[in-house]
């Protein structure tokens, strides 16, 4: 059984990102989601995947493909922030429907900060953030949860939250 692998899910660049940054800094290979085949050949696998309507990019086929064994080791990528208690506990319940009970582990899920560019984005991103947008906008500040709040400061912009730096935990996980 080989070692490790990185997987990402990346649908704009950022997960890509930093998977590939991780591959750099562990020496461990990484590859898209759509690529992977033989996943039960490794000993420990690193998912980093886009967060996009409360769903994971690519973590659903991947974790059909686990077996008896092996380590997942979770890194989400979204654009809200990744402190903020309730954002990450709502992605960490939505991770425990995906993961099967013997791959989830909540000392081994990370959440790391994405970027968006809305000139890039497919029309039905486009679409789906102006209606969140308009319906956000009318809401009150003390109802506003973190997406609400990062989709009303970045809406229409180009935003690059991404931080090689927030890989050291995973890193430190992986044994590097």
């Amino acid at each position: 059984m080989k070692d490790s692998i990185i997987v990402y899910g990346s649908k704009y660049g950022a997960s890509k990102r930093y998977a590939e940054r991780l591959s750099e800094i562990t020496g461990i290979g990484c590859i898209s989601h759509k690529k992977a085949r033989n996943i039960g050949d490794y000993g420990r696998v690193i998912y980093i995947g886009a967060l996009y309507a409360g769903g994971f990019v690519g973590l659903k086929e991947l974790v059909k493909k686990l077996t008896a064994g092996q380590e997942l080791i979770v890194a989400t990528v979204g654009m809200a922030d990744p402190t903020d208690a309730i954002n990450s506990g709502d992605i960490k319940k939505a991770l425990k429907n995906i993961i099967a009970e013997p791959f989830y582990n909540e000392k081994k899920i990370f959440h790391l900060r994405g970027a968006i560019d809305y000139k890039h984005l497919k029309i039905m991103h486009r679409i789906l953030l102006s209606m969140m947008y308009s319906k956000i906008s009318k809401m009150p500040e003390n109802e506003l949860d973190a997406v609400s709040r990062v989709i009303l400061e970045t809406y229409g912009k180009k935003v690059d939250y991404v931080d090689f730096d927030t890989l050291k935990p995973i890193a430190d996980a992986i044994g590097m």
